[in-house]
This record gives structure tokens, sequence and C-alpha cells, in this order.
């Protein structure tokens, strides 16, 4: 190999420019067509490792220079970073606005960190361009409460499984009343988080629609006055455990209530928005495009949505409702 003679950065440069085409790069090969030792070509590998880190911060890509073992040389290994594409960025931006879930000055500020967290800078200009009339004319929750810190602390409860102690305004006489709970999941629904939890409280329970109901009571944080995480711990047997998926797929508009099953005719034109809103639904039959729907939900959700639908739907007389013993 004849020996090059150069100065440290065209070396650099060198180097780089062979990692960068796809090829394996060898010390003892680099330090004799430079005439210079392997430990200068290691600091020269070393400072270009160092640039790709950050390289990273602007691009959204992590290039590194890896070590075959094999091959006994270094090659480089270019791989998507931890960022978010334009189109990623633009998705959850419009999800984010829809949800209307937070104050004004709340959406703003993560609108913002959640754009420059997008891997191109010139792609941020135009995500921020495509939300700026929505993000101007957005309307807060008339609650205008802020109580992301409270849905972190409820969150660290059903983590930790510790009773917490609420002072809870309820939406049925705007009463506020005291609760001790075992705080199981959260979950968003219809613009509102909520917080579903169990009561050991026989004297609370007298007055559910079910005294016996097995399933989680559901409360909307930001009607939660105060919350007091206690030492007190709970335990719920691993067969018993609440899964906030399962529980999501069969509840309408947060609503709760026994666990039951529906069977309605759907005479729309879509069926992907019924498959969609009721994800536990089966198609029985259909005729002449008319569907035969079953579904398993729970509470009086269900009902709000039957009605929306108007002259689309027909529930079904012999099975109107059918509650599912557990």
């Amino acid at each position: 190999m004849e020996r090059f003679k150069s100065g440290k950065a065209d070396r650099i440069l060198g180097i780089y420019s062979r990692l960068l085409n796809g090829h394996l790069v060898i010390k003892a090969r680099e330090a004799v067509y430079y005439g210079v030792n392997e430990r200068t070509i290691q600091r020269d590998i070393d400072d270009i490792r160092n640039y790709l880190v950050n390289k990273a911060d602007d691009t959204g890509y992590v290039d590194a220079v890896k070590y075959d073992r094999m091959e006994k040389g270094y090659r480089l290994e270019q791989t998507r970073g931890g960022k978010l594409s334009g189109s990623q960025t633009l998705a959850l931006c419009k999800i984010l606005l829809n949800s209307r879930a937070f104050t004004k000055e709340e959406m703003i500020e993560m609108l913002d960190k959640l754009v420059t967290y997008c891997d191109l800078k010139e792609d941020q200009k135009q995500i921020m361009d495509l939300i700026s009339n929505e993000e101007y004319h957005y309307v807060e929750p008339r609650h205008k409460k802020v109580f992301i810190d409270t849905m972190w602390e409820i969150g660290q409860a059903v983590r930790e499984c510790r009773y917490i102690e609420i002072e809870y305004k309820r939406i049925k006489d705007r009463a506020v009343v005291n609760r001790k709970v075992k705080p199981v999941g959260i979950m968003f629904s219809e613009h509102y988080f909520y917080m579903t939890a169990y009561i050991d409280d026989e004297e609370v329970k007298k007055d559910f629609d079910a005294a016996e109901d097995p399933y989680p009571t559901i409360y909307r944080i930001d009607r939660i006055a105060s919350l007091k995480v206690l030492e007190e711990r709970f335990h719920i047997p691993y067969s018993s455990r609440f899964e906030e998926g399962e529980f999501r797929k069969r509840i309408q508009f947060m609503c709760g209530g026994k666990l039951q099953k529906v069977k309605f005719q759907y005479l729309g034109k879509d069926i992907e928005t019924v498959l969609d809103q009721l994800p536990t639904a089966e198609i029985l039959s259909e005729e002449n495009g008319i569907y035969t729907i079953s579904a398993e939900v729970f509470g009086k959700g269900i009902d709000i949505w039957l009605r929306s639908q108007g002259e689309n739907v027909i529930l079904c007389k012999e099975n109107k409702k059918q509650e599912v013993k557990k």
C-alpha cells in the first residue's frame, strides 16, 4: 500500500469517507497508509464517533462506528434515532389538539416540545405552519383545571399499589365526597382523563346501582379536589388484576355499570365504524346489507351510543340486554 502523507484533517476525512462508503477500516492498514501509529488512528476513530453523536441531535439518525470482531476492523452502522419523523410528529400533534383535554397554556407548551422532538429541523417549521390555525383557535375544556401532576401521583400509586384518599366532586349532585380507594388504572375518553379504582367501604357501596359490582369505579381526574397517597398498600391477586385494555374495549363514554351483552341490527353504510366503536363486536350475520351484531359492554354508555345512531340501529327484541355473569 502506497503511503499517503497528509495532516490530521485529511486523515480523519479519509477514514470517515471510507466508513460512509461501507468499507472496513483496519487500524494497522490505515496506520501504514497515513504513516502514523495505530494509537493515532484510534484517536481519529474516537473523534469520528464524537462527531456522529453530536450530529445525531440535528439529523435524528444515530450513526455509530462499531468494531467487527470477526473481520477485526471498524464499520459504520446507520440507524434511525429516538426522534420522531415529520409525519409521526404531525399525527401526534393533531391527535393532541383533537383531544381538547388540557388548558390552552398546557396544550401550547406540549405542542412546542413535541415539535422540537421532530428529527429534521426543516420539518419542524412545516408542522408549526400546519397546526398554527388549529392551535390559535383551540378551545380549552370548561373546567380549566391543571391536573397533570395529580395524574402522575395517581400513576405512582397504581404502580406501587398504594391506597389514596381523595375529595371528589360528584357529577350527579355536585357534592364533594371523601373516598379511600385502591387505584388500578388511568384511562382517557371523550376529552377527559379518568382514574379507575376499587372501594372497600361497604357503606359507600350501598348507594351504587350494583353494590356487588366486581368492576372498578370511575372518577374523572379533573373533578378530584384533593388527593393524598397513603403509605398503606393493597394487594390484588394476579388472577384478579385489572386490565385497562380489556376494560377499555367494553366501555362506552366511561359510563360504568354491569357487564352485559347487547344484540342489534345495523342498517348503516359503514360497518367499520361500528366495529371500531365497539371492539368486542361480532358480526353474527349479514343479509341485504343489514348486519346483526353482538357485543359485550359495560354499563349504560352503550345506550347513549345506540340512540346516537338513530334509524341505523334496531335493538333485537329477543335479546335487548343480557347481563354477563362472572
